[in-house]
């Protein structure tokens, strides 16, 4: 799975549920310029981050990183 797929992931998921990058941020008690760095492909969430980001979105981890 590459950086720039879970990006694109996070944030076709931030828009459909009609979030903002400082709102995900916020839960995920992080700058909200490190979140954006995540949809940019920057940088990757660690595990922590990414299952807590599934539960947000109330989808799995698999679909989260775009597996089937």
């Amino acid at each position: 799975m590459s950086q720039s797929s879970i990006g694109k992931n996070l944030r076709i998921l931030r828009e459909k549920c009609g979030y903002t990058q400082q709102q995900l941020a916020n839960v995920l008690n992080i700058d909200c310029s490190t979140y954006s760095y995540y949809e940019s492909g920057k940088t990757t969430p660690d595990i922590s981050s990414l299952v807590l980001l599934s539960q947000v979105f109330s989808i799995s981890l698999a679909d989260l990183l775009g597996r089937d």
